[in-house]
């Protein structure tokens, strides 16, 4: 159901992100369409879910809704784009760790993976994956379908990533003290099992 969309070049809007000099991405998710029931019967209209990203750490999402399916994706579009956040990447490719995220009935997991896993999700979290920039990583999805709720859940757990300089700089200690850590408590706890 994900369709991707390029940024239209020929276009040119009111230049916000022209001016970042990043190539902007989106991909159309849902589109449905919605009834309101009046006096004279039924006004049909469509409403649109879009994700954008620059495939280098950031991420939108929004929803619009019109009486035609082209204008819906835009109001979409400009939404997303006004609502980007950044989230830290390994390497440019996977996540810094496993995390999980819920959104009303929604809920996902979401695993770091080696290089070459590929992209192991399904539906609209691989729509956001692809636009993020995330080439290894394995996620599953445990609740609603609803693909409004799986793509705010996603983007909720995104939200909860922090790269190992962030956490150094809010404990106050360095990003080797972060990292390192790890190998030194599996060393001395090798070497007290050893004496």
């Amino acid at each position: 159901m994900a369709r991707e969309r390029g940024d239209r070049g020929g276009r040119k809007g009111r230049g916000d992100d022209d001016r970042e000099g990043s190539e902007i991405v989106d991909k159309l998710v849902a589109i449905n369409r919605v009834a309101k029931v009046v006096k004279g019967g039924k006004n049909f209209a469509f409403a649109a879910l879009v994700v954008v990203g620059d495939q280098k750490g950031r991420i939108g999402y929004g929803h619009g809704k019109a009486r035609e399916v082209p204008e819906a994706i835009r109001k979409a579009t400009e939404e997303a784009r006004k609502s980007m956040i950044r989230v830290p990447l390994r390497e440019g490719r996977t996540l810094h760790h496993d995390t999980q995220g819920r959104w009303g009935a929604g809920k996902v997991i979401m695993r770091s993976a080696p290089a070459g896993t590929g992209v192991i999700a399904g539906g609209p979290m691989r729509a956001v994956f692809d636009v993020l920039g995330i080439r290894d990583v394995v996620a599953k999805s445990t609740g609603s379908s609803n693909p409004y709720n799986m793509v705010r859940a996603t983007v909720d757990a995104l939200k909860h990533q922090a790269s190992p300089r962030q956490i150094a700089s809010k404990r106050g200690l360095k990003v080797q003290d972060i990292v390192g850590r790890r190998t030194d408590g599996v060393g001395a706890a090798g070497a007290d099992a050893g004496q």
